[in-house]
């Protein structure tokens, strides 16, 4: 959505010509159907990108250029006995972030929060509902014995955990059971 927002022409063609091979409008981007697109949509892009990449990079190596990485801190034996270090970026399923600290040149403590910790997110302190859930407002089920719906969007998200899915009705009653190969998910 990001590039496509930006106006990255690739990006564009390939969302426009998508929309419209489906009949689709705009706003289905924000949707299951959105973030499976997406992701073909993306690799696309990134794909198309690479013959550029790679002769520009056997221009480099082509003009003696054959730096690549700064190499000053790749011994261990050159790093602090003590630092902290942490990083940020969006990965395809959102923010990820990792923090770590060393002592004695060893790992004291490692963390991470993986995309989908955001959003698999329980409603936050002020109310406001996850991802998920958020996603799943308005969700029609055909068979709501058999939620097919609520796995396509839940994996929609390309979770990073074993399915896990929970639906119970009004009453707190289990509404059924779905296998999806790889485990069982209760409804």
């Amino acid at each position: 959505l990001a590039m496509y927002a930006k106006g990255h022409e690739p990006t564009v063609n390939l969302t426009n010509a998508v929309l419209e091979a489906l009949g689709a409008p705009v706003e289905a981007l924000f949707s299951t159907l959105g973030r499976t697109a997406a992701r073909a949509i993306e690799s696309k892009v990134f794909a198309d990108e690479m013959r550029t990449m790679y002769n520009e990079l056997i221009a480099e190596i082509s003009a003696g250029n054959t730096d690549t990485f700064n190499n000053s801190k790749w011994e261990p034996t050159t790093w602090p006995r003590e630092a902290r270090g942490f990083g940020f970026m969006e990965a395809p399923r959102g923010a990820l972030g990792h923090w770590v600290v060393i002592k004695d040149r060893k790992i004291d403590n490692f963390q991470m929060v993986v995309p989908t910790t955001w959003n698999a997110s329980p409603r936050d302190h002020m109310g406001q509902p996850g991802a998920y859930e958020m996603s799943l407002v308005g969700t029609q089920l055909a068979r709501p014995e058999w939620p097919l719906e609520i796995l396509r969007t839940i994996h929609s998200f390309d979770p990073c955990m074993a399915c896990a899915i929970h639906m119970i009705d009004a009453e707190g009653n289990e509404m059924g059971e779905v296998a999806t190969g790889l485990s069982v998910c209760t409804m």
